[in-house]
C-alpha cells in the first residue's frame, strides 16, 4: 500500500479512497467545505514527489497545476508520495483548553439555575387517535404539549410515519416553540459556537446535556486574501461588483470546512443550534449585509441586533432550519466578540472597576463595572495572530510560544515540542522584549547588527535568526511595535476620556486567541500594556468563543449578553487628539515617557 509523507514529518498509509480521506483518517484537516465532492476547490495540496491520479482540477489554475497542485479530495496516490500542505489552510483540531472549561464550569457551579440550553429535548407520550378521536397528528402533538408549536414543511412530511413507527412515543428538539428536529431516544443535542475573527475562524462542538465542549477546530479566515483588516475588506466589497459575495463565500466556506472536519470526527452528533460571535464587520460579511457605512462617518452598521435566522439563510452545512443566533454588537467597531468577552469575564457584575483588553487584529478595550461600561477600539493589525510577519503563525503545534536568553544562548519553547516552523503572538512579544533587554534592539526598535552574531543582512534588511526555519526581520519588529503602540494608546486614551487613573483599576482581563500564553512582564517591558501590578492580571484566552458557548448553554446568559450590548457606551478614538498623541509616543520601547514604566512589574 502506498505511503503518504508530508513536509511536516507525518507518514501514514494511503488507506482512504482519496488523499483527503487519508489526511482526515490521520487527523490532518484541510478545508473541504463541499464535503469532498470536488466543487469548492479548497483542498489544494502540492505533490512534491511520486505520482497521483486526479479526476478533477476544479479551482486550480494552469500555473498551479504545472507546479504540482491537486485537489486532495479528487486525487489518489499511485505510489509513495510526498505532499506539502500550505500552513495557512490547515485546520487545527484540539481539545478545549482546561482554562476555558474551568471558566464555564465555575459560572454554572456558582448558579445552578443558570443552566438552561437554548434547545429543549422533549420526550412525549401521545395518545393515539381512535374512531371517536380523529384529531390530526400535528394538532394531537400540540395538544399533548399544551401549546401551539411550529414545524417546518420538510419535517411535517414524515410526522405521521414517525409517530406510528414509534408507537406514539416522540422525542424532538424544541427552540422557542419550533420543532427543529425529531430525535431518537439515544440522540443527544449538540450545538456549534463559532468565533469569526478577522484573522482566524474557530468552531466549538458543544454537548448541551453535559455542559461540555467536545472539540474545537480552527483555520485562517480566507478573507485575508482580500485584505488583512476590516477596512481593506470593506473597501474590496465596495469597489468590486461581486466583492461582498466573494467575502461572504470565503468565510462561509471556512465555517463549512470546520463543520465538515467535526462531522468526520463525530458523524453521529446532531448539531441543532449555532451561535455566531464576531466583530461587526465580520458578522455583516457572514450574513451578506452591506458593510460600507461602517467605515463612513458616523460609522453606522446595518444592524447591531440580528434576528434569529436559519442555517439555510447563512448557507451553512447544517440542517436547513437550524437556528443561528448572532451575539449583538455595540457599534461599528465594537462587535459581538467583545460583548461575548465581557460576558465571559464577568466584569459586568463586579463592584470594582476592571479593564478588559482583547488583543487581536482589532484591539478593543472595555472599562467599567456592574454600574457602567465604556468601550473603544483601535486597529492593532493581524501580526499577533500570525499574519503580516515573515515567520508568523497561529498558536498551534510548531509555533515558538516563548523565547529568552541563557547567557548568549537562545532558549525557545515550541508548542507540541516539535521543530519550530513559525512564531505565534506570545513568541513575538518575548522576542522583541528579550532583544530590547539585551541591547540587540534599541529604544527606537532598530536592530543593531554589531550587538549579536544572530543579526545579519539578508535581502537588504536586517534580521535576527532564531533557528533554521525562523527569524524576525526589521520590518516584522516595526509591525509589532505599531501593533503594541495601538493597543497601549487605546488603553491610555480610554482611561483619559473616562477620567480614571491606572491606580483605580482593580483587575485587568487579557483576552485573545493567544492571550493565555503571554508573558505579562515582557508585554509590559515593550510598552504594550500599562505597568500594572502582576496580581491584577487574569488571562482568559479566546473569550469571543467562550461567550458564544455560554450563550448556547444558558438563556439567562444570552439575555445578559443583550443587556451588556445595550449598556456599553462607545467612545470613538478616531476623533480623539489624545489617542494620536498617545500612539506616536508609544512607537518606542517601551515608550517616550519612561516615567510610566519605572514602577510596577517592569523597572528600567
Amino acid at each position: 500500500m502506498p505511503l503518504i509523507r508530508t513536509t511536516s514529518g507525518e507518514v501514514f498509509e494511503a488507506t482512504g479512497k482519496s488523499i483527503l480521506e487519508c489526511l482526515q483518517i490521520n487527523s490532518i484537516f484541510v478545508p473541504a467545505s463541499c464535503g469532498g465532492r470536488g466543487i469548492c476547490g479548497r483542498c489544494k495540496v502540492k505533490i512534491l514527489a511520486g505520482s497521483v491520479t486526479s479526476s478533477s482540477f476544479f479551482g486550480i489554475t494552469d500555473k498551479e497545476r504545472q507546479n504540482g497542485y491537486v485537489l486532495a479530495c479528487q486525487s489518489q496516490p499511485l505510489e509513495d508520495i510526498l505532499i506539502e500542505i500550505p500552513k495557512r489552510v490547515i485546520i487545527v483540531s484540539s481539545k478545549i483548553s482546561r482554562q476555558r472549561q474551568n471558566l464555564i464550569d465555575r459560572i454554572f457551579k456558582s448558579d445552578l439555575y443558570i443552566f438552561e440550553p437554548l434547545i429543549e429535548k422533549i420526550k412525549l407520550s401521545i395518545k393515539p387517535p381512535t374512531v371517536d378521536d380523529s384529531m390530526a397528528d400535528f394538532e394531537r402533538l400540540c395538544s399533548s404539549m399544551g401549546k401551539r408549536l411550529f414545524i417546518s414543511r420538510n419535517d411535517s412530511e414524515n410526522l405521521g410515519d414517525i409517530l406510528r413507527k414509534n408507537s406514539w412515543q416522540l422525542s424532538f428538539a424544541l427552540v422557542d416553540n419550533e420543532i427543529i428536529s425529531f430525535l431518537r431516544e439515544e440522540d443527544r443535542p449538540y450545538a456549534l459556537a463559532i468565533d469569526i475573527g478577522t484573522t482566524t475562524v474557530v468552531a466549538a462542538l458543544v454537548d448541551l446535556e453535559e455542559k461540555r465542549v467536545i472539540d474545537h477546530v480552527s483555520c485562517y479566515n480566507s478573507q485575508i486574501s482580500y485584505g488583512d483588516d476590516v477596512i481593506t475588506r470593506i473597501i474590496f466589497a465596495e469597489e468590486n461588483s461581486l466583492g461582498l459575495n466573494k467575502l461572504r463565500k470565503a468565510v462561509v466556506d471556512d465555517i463549512n470546512a470546520l463543520i465538515n472536519a467535526l462531522s468526520v470526527r463525530y458523524g453521529d452528533a446532531k448539531i441543532l443550534y449555532a451561535v455566531i460571535s464576531g466583530n461587526t464587520t465580520m458578522c455583516h460579511l457572514f450574513w451578506g449585509l452591506n458593510p460600507s457605512y461602517i467605515r463612513q462617518e458616523p460609522y453606522t452598521p446595518v444592524m447591531n441586533n440580528y434576528p434569529l435566522w436559519k442555517a439555510s439563510e447563512g448557507m451553512l452545512a447544517l440542517k436547513e432550519n437550524v437556528p443561528v443566533y448572532t451575539v449583538p454588537s455595540v457599534a461599528g467597531y465594537v462587535g459581538g466578540d467583545i460583548v461575548s468577552g465581557v460576558l465571559a469575564s464577568g466584569i459586568y457584575e463586579e463592584d470594582e472597576v476592571a479593564l478588559f483588553i482583547d488583543i487581536g487584529t482589532n484591539g478593543e478595550v472595555v472599562l467599567g463595572n456592574k454600574d457602567w461600561l465604556v468601550t473603544a477600539s483601535t486597529s492593532a493589525g493581524p501580526c499577533f495572530e500570525g499574519s503580516g510577519i515573515s515567520c508568523g503563525m497561529r498558536a498551534t503545534e510548531g509555533a515558538i510560544e516563548a523565547f529568552s536568553f541563557e547567557g548568549d544562548d537562545l532558549n525557545i519553547r515550541i508548542i507540541g515540542n516539535k521543530e519550530p516552523i513559525g512564531i505565534c503572538g506570545s513568541g513575538m512579544i518575548d522576542i522583541v522584549a528579550e532583544l530590547f533587554k539585551k541591547g540587540i534592539v534599541n529604544q527606537k526598535g532598530r536592530l543593531i547588527k554589531e550587538a549579536s552574531k544572530n543579526v545579519s543582512m539578508v535581502d537588504e534588511e536586517l534580521r535576527f535568526t532564531i533557528s533554521n526555519n525562523c527569524y524576525i526581520s526589521q520590518s516584522d519588529i516595526d509591525n509589532i511595535i505599531r501593533a503594541k503602540a495601538a493597543i497601549y494608546a487605546g488603553i491610555s486614551t480610554l482611561l483619559h476620556e473616562v477620567g480614571i487613573s491606572e491606580k483605580e483599576i482593580g483587575k485587568v482581563y487579557i483576552a485573545g486567541g493567544f492571550g493565555e500564553f503571554i508573558n505579562i512582564k515582557n508585554a509590559i517591558s515593550i510598552g504594550m500594556l500599562p505597568n500594572f501590578e502582576e496580581y491584577k492580571f487574569t488571562f482568559l484566552g479566546n473569550t469571543s468563543l467562550t461567550g458564544a458557548i455560554l450563550c448556547l448553554l444558558s438563556k439567562k446568559l444570552k439575555n445578559k449578553a443583550e443587556e451588556i450590548a445595550d449598556k456599553m457606551t462607545y467612545i470613538d478614538l478616531s476623533r480623539s487628539k489624545t489617542f494620536m498623541d498617545e500612539y506616536v509616543s508609544a512607537l518606542f520601547l517601551p515608550h517616550t515617557d519612561i516615567e510610566r514604566f519605572k514602577k510596577g512589574i517592569f523597572k528600567l
